[in-house]
């Protein structure tokens, strides 16, 4: 395969794609969601067999574990795919709704509209129930996407593109509004993210490197987080049970996800009352703790923490605790060596809480409450494509509104400018 024409030709089929899915109704993008929904319960049998494929082959290559059970496409996984679409074709549309709409001194109104940002180019590893969450996504924002899924998963998510074509199909809407790149070779990921002239925006999902590799070649915006470097803050003012509740949600309810608490900040005035309760109860959960020199006077067994400790992202049961002066320290702290994904403060004092909102530079920032509900389900948006720490086009969770941009509109009657 001619890698670079074949390219091409996806993002040549996917532009007058766009064209079509912007202008289609809101009950025909619907329509294909739930006749996609349709059609992976007809197929979970063929849906199953690809993945086994895609399961013996990496078990074959020595694929750990954890990357083989990201990869199975169970039957609670594939409900989970079906459901997630019919919620989504349940969602608010976004396009073609029109706010701030003003009468101007010439007479003439003007407003904005929302509308679809146009190709998406969406880059993933592993987990084959992406290409339907992303699809979804996409298809009821009225855009177009460009999937290319990890190596790893090409059967299964091959399997997968056959049932959206199936649902865009019986809708009426172009098949080529969804594509899932069918080559494993990695040379597609570069052509896709140097094609401004057919792709708008990149999204890439996975590790630390291919979106560092991704942020520095693309020619292509991008959406995107490198990693999730989040922080809850105990303030000298905070409830000792919710402290001791959130700190220990935020960084045991799941260890793997990107808004997991990985550095806990302690103000100096209540560490000797706070961690040596919090450390049992880590302890406990078999978490293994790295403290600074002041954190290890109050708990003597705690492992010495370095200087890359307060970069870390661990996605492990693991946590580094630092004790600091104030709320003035946390700050800097959390400014300094966090990835400005999510960050919360522990206290009942309002004024501080509200410096804390206004100071901490992340995407998302919290007052009593954990990391963990940093996502777009939580946050009832219905559904997330990724989480942004970027400025622009899109920060925190990205849902609808995200994949979608505005333009001015103007209305008039027979108005000229004098």
């Amino acid at each position: 395969m001619d890698i670079a024409t074949y390219m091409a030709d996806v993002g040549q089929r996917a532009r007058r794609a766009a064209t079509a899915m912007a202008r289609a109704s809101t009950a025909d993008r619907n329509a294909a969601l739930l006749a996609t929904a349709e059609a992976l319960d007809a197929a979970r049998a063929g849906l199953q067999e690809a993945n086994e494929k895609d399961l013996a082959a990496g078990r074959e290559n020595g694929l750990a574990e954890a990357m083989l059970d990201r990869l199975a496409l169970t039957p609670a996984r594939i409900d989970g795919m079906i459901e997630g679409l019919r919620q989504v074709a349940t969602l608010p549309d976004p396009i073609g709704i029109i706010t701030d709409m003003c009468y101007r001194p010439s007479g003439i109104q003007v407003g904005r509209m929302r509308v679809p940002l146009g190709v998406i180019g969406i880059i993933y590893e592993s987990r084959p129930n992406v290409t339907v969450d992303a699809a979804s996504l996409c298809l009821k924002s009225g855009n177009a996407t460009i999937l290319r899924g990890g190596s790893e998963a090409i059967h299964s998510n091959q399997a997968i593109a056959v049932c959206v074509q199936k649902g865009l199909q019986a809708a009426g809407l172009p098949e080529d509004a969804v594509q899932v790149i069918r080559t494993t070779d990695r040379a597609a990921v570069g052509a896709m993210i140097t094609m401004p002239e057919f792709v708008d925006v990149i999204v890439p999902r996975g590790g630390k490197g291919l979106i560092e590799r991704i942020s520095r070649d693309a020619r292509v915006p991008v959406i995107k987080h490198l990693d999730g470097v989040c922080h809850v803050f105990v303030d000298r003012d905070a409830d000792r049970n919710k402290a001791l509740d959130v700190a220990v949600n935020a960084k045991t309810q799941r260890y793997g996800t990107c808004n997991t608490m990985e550095t806990l900040l302690v103000d100096a005035p209540v560490a000797e009352s706070i961690l040596p309760g919090l450390a049992d109860r880590f302890r406990e959960l078999g978490v293994e703790l790295r403290g600074c020199s002041r954190t290890r006077e109050l708990i003597p067994d705690v492992v010495a923490a370095t200087e890359d400790d307060w970069y870390e992202e661990y996605l492990a049961p693991i946590l580094a605790i630092r004790v600091v002066d104030g709320l003035d320290a946390a700050i800097e702290h959390i400014n300094y060596y966090g990835s400005h994904h999510t960050d919360a403060i522990i206290t009942e004092n309002f004024t501080r809480a509200r410096r804390f909102l206004t100071e901490v530079d992340s995407s998302s920032v919290m007052v009593n409450a954990s990391t963990r509900f940093a996502d777009g389900f939580e946050y009832g948006l219905g559904a997330e494509i990724g989480i942004s720490t970027d400025k622009f086009h899109a920060r925190g969770p990205v849902g609808l509104d995200g994949l979608t941009s505005q333009k001015y509109v103007v209305f008039g009657d027979g108005h000229i400018r004098k």
